[in-house]
């Protein structure tokens, strides 16, 4: 994937702000995009509507890897694919465990982007001993038993919780003392860790209910011609009753 340039590591020494790490994916999978279409060279204007950014943040973004684009020309796509992948620790192998094979977790096991994206599912854990053994996406599915001895027999450091939220802690607590450093969290509940272990929290629901705020703000300005109440709201009287009346303003998580 090296280019042959020499790299200036600008960012060790100051380091690179949060948000601009949390953009640096999303530069990724647009220069991804355009490598796989051949396209040599982009403008950081182009670059930056792909990754739905401004392009002065991008610009600002790639002076901390030390990156400047040539003035009439742009960006060097590959180049900056290498960089970028190298900066995100993506030209090394990650072996990820996924602890909780249930509908999420299978799916999760399933997805394809992670080994394209330097990330190898080493294994998969499940407390139920019906699941030992059971093959998902070609992989035999281990019993908790094992977490520890699977963590130190594959190196692992990274690991993700599809876990219910009862079982989420006390799996978090196994890998951190088993020497996990990362944790994606998908169980809907807040984990609790040591200085040192980074969580990442992904939850559906809340990115659902934030939508549901968006769509009610949005039916609140469709107000009737004669200033009456929205429309939306003469439609939601038959549609919020259920069989034991009304539904709550607010599902509970």
């Amino acid at each position: 994937m090296a280019t042959g340039r020499t790299h200036r590591p600008a960012t060790r020494g100051r380091g690179i702000p949060e948000a601009t790490v949390a953009r640096l994916p999303l530069y990724l999978r647009a220069l991804t995009a355009l490598s796989e279409r051949s396209v040599p060279t982009v403008s950081s204007e182009e670059l930056a509507a792909a990754a739905g950014v401004n392009s002065a943040k991008l610009r600002k973004d790639f002076s901390y890897l030390g990156s400047y684009g040539t003035r009439g020309v742009g960006y060097d796509v590959e180049y900056l694919v290498y960089q970028i992948s190298r900066e995100l620790g993506l030209t090394q192998d990650w072996p990820v465990v996924i602890v909780g094979i249930g509908n999420l977790g299978a799916a999760l096991a399933n997805y394809g982007g992670f080994a394209s994206r330097g990330f190898r599912v080493a294994a998969l854990i499940d407390a139920d001993p019906a699941m030992a053994g059971k093959p998902v996406a070609g992989i035999p599915v281990q019993h908790t038993d094992e977490l520890e001895k699977i963590i130190k027999d594959n190196g692992v450091s990274i690991g993700v919780i599809a876990t219910p939220a009862g079982a989420a802690q006390q799996v978090c607590d196994r890998l951190v003392a088993a020497g996990v450093t990362s944790i994606l969290n998908f169980a809907p509940t807040v984990l609790s860790v040591p200085d040192g272990v980074d969580v990442r929290k992904v939850d559906l629901s809340i990115e659902l209910q934030i939508l549901a705020f968006h769509e009610q703000r949005k039916a609140g300005e469709e107000a009737t011609p004669d200033g009456g109440a929205p429309a939306a709201a003469a439609r939601r009287t038959t549609a919020d009753k259920g069989p034991d009346g009304d539904v709550p303003a607010v599902m509970p998580a």
